[in-house]
Order: structure tokens, then C-alpha cells, then sequence
């Protein structure tokens, strides 16, 4: 349940009279699922990122899933994937019955290193799974030549990359396949629901048939799917949501300009690093606050600014805790753990004005003086005699 103390919220989905007419004009049509809508977003969704095909799931989530299993990954396979990520980008593996392997991130990017994956690659590696943390493409180039070297593909969790660009290209055109999310705190949205694109035919097919019960005809079953199908309201919001995509992120990247030319130089505070020759989303807007983030988030917090940890490492999770024992699971990420430390999401959605800009970073500037203050008082050495 929304917290009513907060008055800058974390994400605020633009939602208007034109998803509410797309809802009606689906409604109107009586078609409400597997229709011409799913066909029409997901084919506009890969041309926008210039991909030959796309094919839409009820959530981000199964289309994690049906990523895997279209590469066949099962039980004994092992994926290599973030702990600096979402909980499903790992528990995706488990589903499909193999094993996420937790590789480390650079740590300026949060995205996964390169050279850590290459020390983590096995006989069982069947995959290597990117994420591009909070729509910042990862080393796309790094990891291209890792897999390449070890035989194996490379997929993208690009969840909150919609629209994000390496090297002049967009994300979800670098690896075998990629997934993107629209739940409401995406900067674009369908309430649930998610896309995998790709360039492989035979995986398009594969994708298609894993998500409608692997039909290929009426009431013809020929491999074993599931019911991972987006309604066709929810593809119909889609369609007006990836209209309004370059405008929400161009506004985004102004508002995180704005907050990086008032947060630059604070004591203890280092704002979000910038690869050269990307463009990111800025879906989160995260800073690292090293041995002062507790206070300053409860600080913002008190202040109605909602502030957030994105993420708890993975490999930290209670689910994963009987697991540690596995393939990967207990190895060292010394870099994931101290930006766990010390990482802290402000508010960046593209509706903030120009005043809420300038009070969250006035607030961030308060709130680092005071826990700085109180830390340099919690450290003072003991007097000389004191028991």
C-alpha cells in the first residue's frame, strides 16, 4: 500500500486519455487476446530497436524464462547472471532447473564485469545472462568476446533499458535475445507484461510456442508451453506507451543533468558514472553515500522524498541461502557487496518539475551534512583514561 507520507515518489507512470481510449477501442472489438494488437506492439517494439522479431509475455518475468528455454537450458546447465539485479534474473535459472552462477560488476556501472565472468565460465556455462542496470547499457563488448571465446550465448535483461543505446545501436540487438519489462515502474508501461526480441528466427518460433502452449494450429500441441500470453488490452496500452518512449527519456536525461550539476562536489556522495558512447534510460538515478546511507535514506524518507536500495544483491536473498553450496553461488563479490553498501536510488521519473528537481537535491545535501556530521562525531577516539 502507497506510503501517504511520501510526496516525491520514486516513479510515476504516464498514463492518459489515449491508453484509456487504446483499452476501449480492444474492448470494442471483442478480441482480447492472441490478436492484432500483440502482432502490431511487438512488431513496433523491434523496429524500435532494430530487431527482426518480437514476441510479447504476460510479464517480464516468464519472458525470462521463455528466453532460457528457448536455448534449450535445463537442469545440470548453468547461467552466469548479476547479483546486482532483480531477484528474477536469477530465479529465472532456478525455474528452468539450472543454476544461477553470480559473477561480480564493475564498479562504477553496477553491470557485470567482464573478467569475472570469464573466471566463472565452466564446462556447465550455457549462458551468460547481462543486465543493464537501471538502463545503462553494460560491457556489451567485453562480454560479446567472453562468450564468443567460451562457445556460448549471450542474453540481455534489459528490463529497464527500453530505448537505451550502445555504441550508436540499441540494447536487445548485442545478444541471442533480449528481454524488456512494462510493469508501472518502467518509464513505459502495460500494468504487466514484457517482450523478448530477437534476431533468430528459430527462436521466434520457439518463443511463440513456449508461450501459448505450444500450439501450432487449433487444438495442435506439438512441444510442451505454457499461458505466458499479454492481453490484447495490455499490447494496446503498449502501442500509446512506446509513442511517448523518446519523449519520457529525453526529459529523463535533462532531470538527471540537473541533479548531477547540483550533486557534483558533495562531500561523501558520488553520482551515477556515465560510460562514453552510451545512452541509458536513467530508469533509476542511483549514487553511492559509503558509510553514511543508512542515515541519509531515513532522512529523505522523513522529508516525503521516496528514496530506495535498488537492488539487495541476489546472492544475499533468503531463497538462495540453502543454494550457497552450488556451482558459483558461494564464490567472492567483493565489489557487489560494498556498492550494496553504500548504493542509494533517488527520484528521476520524467513528470518531477523543475522545483521537485531542486528539493530532492537540496534535501540529498541536507540530509549528507547531517549523517556526515554524526559520523564524524560516532568516531571520535575515546579520552585518554575513559573506561
Amino acid at each position: 500500500m502507497p506510503d501517504s507520507n511520501v510526496r516525491i515518489r520514486l516513479a510515476s507512470p504516464d498514463l492518459g486519455e489515449e491508453e484509456c481510449e487504446a483499452v476501449y477501442r480492444v474492448l470494442r472489438s471483442g478480441v482480447l487476446t492472441n490478436g492484432p494488437e500483440n502482432e502490431a506492439f511487438a512488431q513496433e517494439f523491434a523496429d524500435r530497436h532494430r530487431v527482426r522479431f518480437g514476441v510479447t509475455f504476460c510479464t517480464g518475468t516468464a519472458a525470462l524464462n521463455a528466453m532460457l528455454l528457448a536455448e534449450g537450458i535445463g537442469p545440470g546447465d548453468e547461467v552466469i547472471v548479476p547479483s546486482m539485479t532483480f531477484v528474477a534474473t536469477a530465479t529465472s535459472v532456478c525455474h528452468v532447473g539450472a543454476t544461477p552462477v553470480f559473477a561480480d560488476i564493475d564498479p562504477r556501472t553496477f553491470n557485470l564485469d567482464a573478467a569475472s565472468v570469464a573466471a566463472r565460465i565452466t564446462q556447465a556455462t550455457r549462458a551468460v545472462m547481462t543486465v543493464h542496470y537501471a538502463g545503462q547499457p553494460g560491457d556489451l563488448d567485453g562480454l560479446a568476446r567472453v562468450c564468443a571465446a567460451a562457445g556460448v550465448p549471450l542474453l540481455e535483461d534489459a528490463a529497464q533499458a527500453a530505448g537505451a543505446e550502445y555504441r550508436g545501436r540499441p540494447v536487445g540487438a548485442f545478444g541471442r535475445s533480449a528481454m524488456f519489462s512494462f510493469t508501472p515502474s518502467k518509464n513505459i508501461t502495460t500494468g504487466e507484461g514484457g517482450i523478448v526480441l530477437t534476431d533468430d528466427p528459430d527462436v521466434a518460433k520457439r518463443l511463440r510456442l513456449l508461450r501459448n502452449h505450444g500450439q501450432t494450429g487449433l487444438y495442435r500441441h506439438e512441444s510442451l508451453g505454457h499461458n505466458w500470453r499479454l492481453t490484447e488490452m495490455q499490447a494496446a496500452i503498449g502501442r500509446v506507451q512506446l509513442g511517448k518512449l523518446d519523449g519520457i527519456l529525453e526529459r529523463k536525461r535533462l532531470i538527471a543533468e540537473s541533479l548531477t550539476r547540483r550533486l557534483t562536489g558533495v562531500p561523501g556522495l558520488t553520482t551515477p558514472y556515465q560510460v562514453p558512447d552510451t545512452r541509458g534510460t536513467w530508469m533509476l538515478y542511483t549514487c553511492l553515500l559509503p558509510g553514511i546511507r543508512d542515515q541519509v535514506l531515513a532522512d529523505l524518507l522523513d522529508q516525503g522524498i521516496e528514496a530506495r536500495i535498488y537492488f539487495p544483491p541476489v546472492h544475499r536473498q533468503p531463497v538462495f541461502a540453502e543454494r550457497a553450496g552450488g556451482t558459483g553461488l558461494a564464490a567472492p563479490l567483493p565489489v557487489t557487496e560494498a556498492v550494496a553498501e553504500a548504493m542509494l536510488s533517488l527520484p528521476v521519473h520524467h513528470r518531477l518539475t523543475e522545483a521537485e528537481v531542486a528539493e530532492i537535491a537540496d534535501a540529498v545535501i541536507t540530509a549528507v551534512g547531517r549523517a556526515s556530521a554524526s559520523a564524524k562525531v560516532t568516531a571520535r577516539p575515546m579520552p585518554v583514561g575513559a573506561r
